[in-house]
């Protein structure tokens, strides 16, 4: 009902706007301040820039859905939406992955980060993140575009996704449940791998903080890894549930809800765990913050409006 829709769509809308606003602070601040020109704020900065695509490939449309009396979208649409949710979601795994060594190389290598991680070595990654999220989904939208969709057009789902699109192809049963085993395959490979090298640094990372002696150190080493790992539970979490399913089957009700864990949820609370979780982020928003009020509350305004 139209009541519903509305219900829906503020919160929705808010935590759009929400993410949007949050990733653009963290990117201004990272290239306004020079203490946060490292490799690691470099890679949150180009996280943040993902995060809004990676959001904006799905939010805006259900956002006009809601607002819709007829609730559609193109084939070509669906295809698009698809390619740059898992295009950009896969950039982020990866870039994920390039993090979780930058940690790595910073508290185990820590005599040779500087001249390891360079900034060229930094968009080498970045840059390797990104052609490797923009090409791997391609032959999985080029074949499902090849598929006939001749019968029911009532997509079960909050967003085009290769599965609930799969389910709509009018062709052999034995072809489609071939195509959705080839489909998990290629996620389940995507997904591990990532998880298996980011856990591979961690194992790295806690064996060197535990032989640190003091306490105080151990916190320090571990501090800086708090963020990044939080991000990687909380992403890979709602990925293995959303996409290393196999054969299992959820409700309509459970699929929409891991689904919107995966592509709002997740994205809403980044900008938070890197700025509110963050000691340097957070000095350098409140000294741009103070400097805006300063700014706009410069001495000399009450006496011209008086």
């Amino acid at each position: 009902s139209w009541g519903e829709s509305i219900i829906c769509f503020v919160p929705l809308l808010f935590i759009y706007a929400f993410i949007v606003v949050g990733n653009l602070v963290i990117i201004t601040e990272v290239q306004l301040n020079t203490h946060l020109h490292t490799p690691m704020y470099y890679f949150i900065s180009v996280l943040s820039f993902l995060e809004m695509w990676f959001t904006t490939a799905t939010i805006p449309k259900m956002l006009s859905t809601l607002l819709s009396e007829r609730r559609s979208i193109s084939f070509n649409g669906c295809l698009l939406q698809m390619y740059f949710f898992h295009s950009t979601g896969i950039s982020e795994m990866c870039l994920l992955t390039a993090m979780a060594f930058d940690r790595y190389l910073a508290i185990c290598s820590p005599l040779h980060y500087a001249t390891i991680m360079t900034s060229k070595l930094c968009a080498q990654l970045t840059l390797s993140c990104c052609v490797c999220g923009f090409i791997t989904p391609l032959p999985e939208i080029a074949w499902i575009s090849t598929l006939p969709f001749c019968g029911s057009n009532h997509l079960e789902h909050i967003f085009c996704d290769f599965l609930p699109v799969l389910r709509l192809a009018c062709t052999d049963t034995q072809a489609i449940v071939m195509i959705q085993i080839i489909v998990d395959i290629v996620h389940a490979v995507e997904i591990i791998t990532a998880a298996m090298l980011i856990v591979m640094s961690y194992v790295g990372i806690v064996v060197v903080i535990l032989h640190i002696r003091s306490a105080e150190g151990r916190c320090k080493a571990f501090s800086t890894c708090v963020s990044h790992l939080t991000v990687f539970l909380l992403l890979f979490g709602n990925v293995a549930l959303m996409y290393l399913r196999f054969s299992a089957t959820y409700t309509l009700f459970w699929d929409t809800v891991i689904a919107l864990g995966f592509a709002v949820l997740s994205p809403f609370f980044n900008p938070i765990i890197y700025s509110l979780r963050n000691k340097d982020m957070k000095e350098a928003v409140k000294k741009h913050v103070g400097q805006a009020k300063i700014f706009f509350l410069r001495p000399g305004t009450s006496n011209k409006s008086s």
